[in-house]
């Protein structure tokens, strides 16, 4: 019985520094790459512009390599964040690229969560980006169907929020860091408007193409710009505090064109920054995201309705009261009136 085969691979030669493309039934092709990473997404390439024509093709007869090439190819550059896809398919690849489809069940998946050694969240959200793959390229008719993918259990929402104690000392580290003044804003922003990260980073003091800015003479905060797309992370517009607004126009007058900028140049990334401040301040399992965490409880112990604080942090009611319902003084509070009433 003939071997089956094995599809587009790479392959690395002892004479040569350079990695190699092997496809059964065609000669081999130099990737023109030393390094492994490199070759991957020489591979990809090369998969991707390969055979697309033909009726839909059966799982065992496509690499789950080919699939992701499609799906970055085609449907990446669609979405609002494409370099989220490819952060996946540079994890992915490595390991599913020469794998078949029909090799995509819960014994492989588990493994490949073993090999990676990360979160459980990480792994979900690549299975995730996987499974999105095979559904595209099924959807597509690049092949007949589309397996499923076995995701590890879903790891309970992070509770971790600043008391205002802690997000003192991480304001004053960041504000005292050498080239880290920068960071402080960020904070500061992140806070008072419970905003995203990425979102943050992108908001100017003008309209622009890149992101949301700060409308200070009406006083109201747009999270994404008319020309970005839609996503399931929802911005909408909300109102300004009076005790950020303060701080913006001190930024804005000082020449500021971003609301986060580091020698008049918007800063992309603050992970550095921040991870050392957090150190600096004593503090222990603190993200950027625990300071939307903070933002949202403080103002329910404040006393805002769930309604209101959904609205004011573009979050649904649902999520506010799953995940903060409990910081509010009200929380269960007609049952407990109703419990002590039926006690004597």
């Amino acid at each position: 019985m003939p071997r089956p085969a094995k599809g587009a691979r790479l392959h690395k030669y002892k004479h040569s520094p350079n990695w190699y493309i092997l496809d059964t039934g065609q000669p081999r092709r130099s990737t023109g790459c030393t390094s492994r990473s490199e070759a991957e997404k020489a591979l990809a390439a090369y998969i991707a512009t390969r055979g697309r024509q033909g009726a839909a093709n059966e799982p065992e007869n496509v690499t789950c390599g080919e699939v992701l090439a499609i799906y970055a190819e085609e449907h990446a550059p669609t979405v609002a964040a494409p370099e989220r896809i490819g952060y996946a398919l540079d994890a992915l690849l490595p390991f599913w690229s020469d794998l078949k489809l029909t090799h995509v069940k819960g014994e492989t998946c588990r493994r490949y969560g073993k090999w990676r050694g990360k979160s459980a969240g990480t792994i979900r959200k690549e299975l995730g980006t996987l499974q999105a793959a095979m559904n595209y390229a099924h959807r597509e008719g690049y092949v007949t169907t589309a397996p499923t993918v076995t995701l590890p259990p879903k790891p309970e929402g992070k509770e971790r929020w600043l008391t205002r104690d802690e997000a003192a000392r991480l304001l004053w580290a960041a504000y005292r860091g050498h080239k880290a003044g920068h960071l402080a804003r960020f904070i500061l922003i992140a806070l008072y408007t419970g905003t995203r990260k990425d979102a943050i980073l992108r908001m100017g003091f003008e309209a622009n193409t890149v992101g949301g800015w700060f409308d200070l003479e009406r006083g109201v905060m747009y999270r994404k710009s008319d020309a970005e797309r839609s996503t399931k992370k929802r911005r909408t517009p909300t109102r300004i505090p009076r005790q950020l607004a303060a701080h913006l126009r001190r930024w804005k007058a000082e020449g500021c064109t971003w609301a986060v900028e580091y020698h008049g140049a918007r800063v992309g990334d603050i992970k550095r920054a921040f991870n050392k401040a957090v150190e600096e301040a004593g503090l222990e399992n603190v993200t950027p995201h625990t300071l939307k965490h903070t933002a949202v409880t403080w103002t329910l112990q404040n006393g805002a309705s769930i309604w209101d604080a959904a609205g004011y942090f573009a979050t649904s009611p649902e999520t506010i009261e799953k995940t903060y319902g409990h910081h509010s003084p009200e929380y269960q509070e007609s049952a407990l009136r109703a419990v002590e009433r039926g006690r004597k």
